[in-house]
């Protein structure tokens, strides 16, 4: 039996890891949930996987939880719980589905607790990259992709070797606006932001699919995941969100990862690899689906993900900037605070002020994403 714990068990990935592990319960334990505000549906979690450890965000809301838990699970808060639940207990599978860079210091701690990692926090990797891929190299575990871009890269590269990879290609949905022009885009809605016409998300990365910031934190990911360089590492738009990724070999055959737009498939993947099992999914009907559609990226139309590439290409503190701008912007349009153009001009000018430190350390990563979110809301 393995044992899980899941960080970020109220959002999106976490509710449908979830329902993975309900459709196959004589194969997992729950050791320990993070939730953070939600302690409704927290609650509803907790007593029906009765995990050892929960974490909620404040010392208020675990005083609140508490007195709705079974015995013996224990309540903890803040960002001392995320570390609690990421490496205290006897999970030895943490799926990090964290929204941002609070991900970071819970996952390198998972990674130093010897535990592997099921990783649908893009920005982990997006902020400290080279740290995080240093101690998984040192401690010896795994780090398994749940974003279903990068999940189908790694089926596609299954008895494949590296060295022979011509290109990897992304797929993109397009978003929210992907049929609108730029000037069509100057008084849209928060709530028309919101409205993605493939996959059911949550806000924060339905935005970044909008503006495609999210494809370029996934580009950056991409780097990490697979070694290789910018210039192998390619965007398309495909709208149906049927082919999920596909790589490129050297003798120009090409491999791709089909599948109904349902998260559900690589998140039992990272659970089960490398055994397959009867997926709460459906199945694929490419007769009836009858057509896919591919466009080139118009980088003039998605300046996002422009600054997404040149970011990964500085290296260093660059990309935690570019992240940590986002996530100020993306904040800021929530709370219609800014416009959603707005987004992309707020990470230039932070890009722009930034003096990138190469190599960074933890304590300068940190320094640096708090210097961004500030830069982004002084910048307005």
């Amino acid at each position: 039996m393995k044992r899980i714990a899941i960080l970020g068990s109220t959002g999106s990935i976490g509710t449908q890891t979830l329902d993975v592990i309900a459709h196959h319960p004589e194969l997992y334990q729950i050791e320990a949930l993070a939730g953070g505000y939600n302690m409704t549906l927290l609650a509803e979690q907790v007593n029906r996987f009765r995990p050892k450890k929960v974490s909620v965000a404040t010392k208020a809301l675990a005083e609140q939880l508490s007195s709705n838990v079974p015995n013996g699970t224990k309540v903890y808060y803040g960002e001392e719980g995320l570390l609690e639940t990421a490496s205290q207990t006897d999970a030895d599978f943490v799926v990090t589905a964290l929204v941002g860079s609070q991900g970071l210091r819970p996952t390198l701690a998972a990674i130093e607790a010897g535990k592997d990692i099921g990783l649908a926090n893009k920005e982990t990797l997006v902020t400290a990259g080279h740290l995080v891929t240093e101690r998984i190299e040192r401690h010896g575990v795994r780090m398994l992709p749940i974003d279903s871009e990068h999940s189908a890269i790694f089926q596609c590269l299954n008895g494949e070797s590296v060295k022979a990879i011509n290109k990897i290609t992304l797929t993109a949905s397009g978003g929210s606006f992907r049929d609108r022009t730029r000037d069509e885009l100057q008084n849209v809605t928060v709530q028309e932001a919101l409205q993605h016409p493939n996959w059911s998300m949550g806000a924060k990365i339905t935005i970044d699919s909008a503006t495609m910031v999210n494809k370029g934190l996934e580009v950056i990911e991409a780097f990490w995941l697979f070694g290789q360089p910018y210039s192998k590492i390619e965007v398309l738009i495909h709208p149906e969100s049927i082919i999920h990724s596909f790589v490129e070999f050297a003798d120009y055959s090409i491999m791709a990862q089909m599948g109904n737009p349902d998260m559900r498939v690589p998140i039992q993947y990272a659970l089960t690899y490398p055994d397959r099992l009867p997926s709460p999914s459906q199945p694929l009907n490419l007769a009836q689906v009858g057509k896919l559609h591919f466009r080139e990226m118009d980088y003039d139309r998605y300046p996002c993900l422009k600054m997404a590439f040149d970011s990964g290409r500085a290296g260093g503190t660059a990309t935690t900037v570019f992240n940590a701008a986002n996530e100020a912007a993306v904040d800021m349009f929530l709370k219609d605070e800014i416009r959603f153009l707005q987004i992309e001009d707020i990470i230039a000018k932070v890009l722009d002020q930034h003096e990138i430190a190469a190599s960074p350390t933890l304590e300068q990563i940190i320094e640096a994403d708090h210097w961004a979110r500030e830069a982004a809301r002084k910048s307005i």
